[in-house]
């Protein structure tokens, strides 16, 4: 080994003694760990011998994170131009050695070149377990502390990904367990509620698994529910909630059962379960709405909600929404289909992360700057509560009809300055109010200037039904079209209907003037791909970077061919992209050509014969 090298290490070796954070094990050149001394028996840069990293780090409080540093006294020999796992470079060294401990870790592979503090250079990547490539893990150019380390781990996108992936996964296994234990489909999300509330009280976390009799404990988990709900709801919205929740009194399996083999009650294990599953994820990631994608999974045994025209947005949409609104910490916000508030905890997030840690203001943003309206009595239920669970402080959500001129005159008193919705949509079985009805409403509540953002089906936009047109002639009457975006086909793919939809964009009670030109964005390809027993994921995390190229055409009005495209409209018109863009010839391959051409030939076959 080079001299210089040794100097490199020098500097790593110095830095990390220098860290006061003890909860750390550092080992160099092998590990006593047998797990990851099996891992790196054939890791060796020069191909079938064992690996040696320079150093590799674990952590007592997070046995499943690893850091490993590779060293080379040169800068020239930190990373090859094409990369070779076995070419004797930092980059590929470390790299390699987390293709190997990656099998059972999640690995932060560090990669230090250079025989000064100052021509220093320093690369991270995190590949995490399961996965087959690292990813470049923006860091900057020098070494951390050992706890920056965690902390940057456990809040990465690449974490949050995993642990909701596993979140997704053990709804699914929550959900059979529960159907085995015949507790209805359509109370299993008031059931988690009630428990995930239950467990911020601490004496029924410390105690509830020493009640032995199952009545005794199913009426002590309600009544803690409502003990918690009084702390910040008013008595009629906690009398309210406690008749949703009084299900759990008299359930057979809740109130009377234990597991035979080990004596515990049913319902203690459930609690166990979910504390475990639910309760630790909530408590890192806090502004996700957890109970709302629990509640999808939930409702694939039960009809009932998608017969109402009830289609839950996915995550990443809430979270678009916000960016489209500008939501920020000054946004008072009003959803006035809330569902079960996916909306109202996205823009809590923007609005707590632009609030700089200032503990008054996002205490005002909590108690005052959030607002809903449900009129279904259990979502509501869910709605109030995933807002309790998310530490709202008030839970301005009002069970009732939206279209109630007494609603509209509360909700007003609030002053909002953003609307958002997705309005339960209308099916085959059972004709219900147009979207734009829903989104009219909206709109009259908002301040002047305010922004609405909507989902709505495809179909509404396109439609030329003269009730339809009317509703868009009423709208542009008081209200600007800022924008439509054509959304995924799949979108919604887990709706009975798999409807198609689109974002649109209001200014409110600014009248949209005729030479007024709206933008269209043609927004199908959002890098989400189906998956079984996964649904539609980032499996490749191309979302961020679509994410941007979206905003970026938005907010600066871009015409992009094959994306997006600025255009004068009425209430007559179509107001899609698809109707105006240019088609990007550019961007056309082999395989497209090929595909509409199977695609004819198919076509063909079914239809022509």
């Amino acid at each position: 080994m080079s001299l210089n090298e040794r100097k490199t290490e020098r500097i790593v070796s110095q830095h990390l003694d220098a860290d006061t954070y003890k909860k750390v094990l550092v080992e160099q050149q092998k590990s006593d760990i047998p797990k990851i001394s099996k891992l790196l028996k054939y890791a060796s840069k020069k191909g079938g011998g064992r690996g040696c990293p320079e150093f590799i780090i674990t952590f007592k409080e997070c046995p499943s994170f690893i850091i490993v540093i590779e060293c080379k006294g040169s800068v020239t020999k930190h990373q090859s131009s094409t990369f070779d796992k076995y070419a004797d470079y930092a980059v590929d060294g470390a790299l390699l050695y987390s293709s190997f401990l990656s099998k059972e870790f999640d690995v932060l592979s560090i990669a230090v070149s250079g025989q000064t503090e100052t021509e220093l250079r320093v690369s991270h990547y995190l590949q995490l377990q399961g996965y087959t490539t690292a990813t470049e893990f923006d860091l900057g150019n020098k070494l951390l502390t050992y706890e920056s380390y965690l902390k940057s781990y456990l809040a990465s996108p690449q974490k949050h990904r995993q642990d909701y992936y596993a979140l997704i996964e053990y709804s699914r296994k929550l959900n059979n367990k529960l159907q085995s234990h015949s507790i209805l489909a359509s109370q299993r999300g008031l059931f988690l509620s009630s428990i995930l509330i239950a467990l911020d009280n601490k004496a029924f976390k410390k105690s509830y698994n020493d009640i032995e009799e199952p009545q005794d404990l199913a009426d002590r988990l309600v009544d803690t529910v409502v003990l918690e709900l009084k702390k910040t709801l008013p008595q009629k919205k906690v009398e309210n909630l406690n008749n949703q929740f009084s299900f759990i009194r008299s359930d057979a399996t809740l109130s009377t059962k234990k597991n035979t083999d080990t004596g515990q009650n049913i319902l203690a294990e459930l609690i166990d379960d979910i504390d475990e599953n639910v309760n630790g994820y909530l408590q890192t990631y806090k502004y996700i709405d957890v109970l709302g994608q629990l509640y999808v999974e939930f409702l694939s045994y039960a009809n009932a909600d998608s017969s109402l025209g009830i289609v839950l947005t996915p995550p990443h949409i809430t979270q678009l929404f916000s960016d489209l609104a500008f939501v920020n910490k000054d946004s008072i916000v009003y959803d006035n289909c809330t569902g079960t508030a996916g909306f109202l905890i996205s823009c809590m997030r923007a609005m707590v992360i632009d609030a700089k840690g200032d503990e008054a203001k996002i205490r005002h943003i909590k108690e005052h700057q959030l607002i809903g309206v449900e009129y279904q009595s259990h979502i509501y239920a869910l709605a109030a509560t995933n807002m309790y669970i998310h530490k709202d402080g008030k839970s301005n959500i009002i069970h009732g009809d939206c279209f109630d001129p007494n609603i509209i005159s509360t909700i007003k008193e609030y002053s909002p300055t953003v609307g958002m919705l997705n309005p339960p949509y209308p099916n085959d079985k059972k004709v219900g109010i147009n979207e734009f009805e829903f989104l009219l409403n909206n709109l009259e509540c908002l301040e002047r200037n305010g922004l609405c953002v909507a989902i709505i089906p495809m179909e509404r936009v396109l439609s030329a039904k003269k009730q339809t047109i009317e509703l868009k002639r009423r709208i542009l009457e008081k209200h600007t079209l800022e924008a439509v975006m054509s959304m995924p086909d799949d979108l919604f793919y887990n709706t009975d209907n798999g409807v198609v939809t689109a974002i649109v964009v209001f200014r409110a009670h600014i009248p949209h003037l005729s030479n007024r030109e709206t933008y269209f964005g043609y927004w199908k390809e959002d890098g989400f791909e189906k998956r079984k027993h996964k649904g539609r994921i980032d499996a490749y995390e191309k979302w961020e970077s679509i994410k941007k190229q979206w905003l970026d055409s938005y907010v600066n009005r871009k015409n992009v061919p094959g994306l997006s495209v600025n255009k004068k409209v009425t209430a007559s018109d179509e107001w899609c992209a698809e109707a105006y863009m240019e088609t990007d010839y550019n961007s056309l391959s082999k395989d497209d050509f090929l595909k509409t051409l199977k695609e004819y030939v198919m076509f063909n076959e079914l239809f022509l014969k």
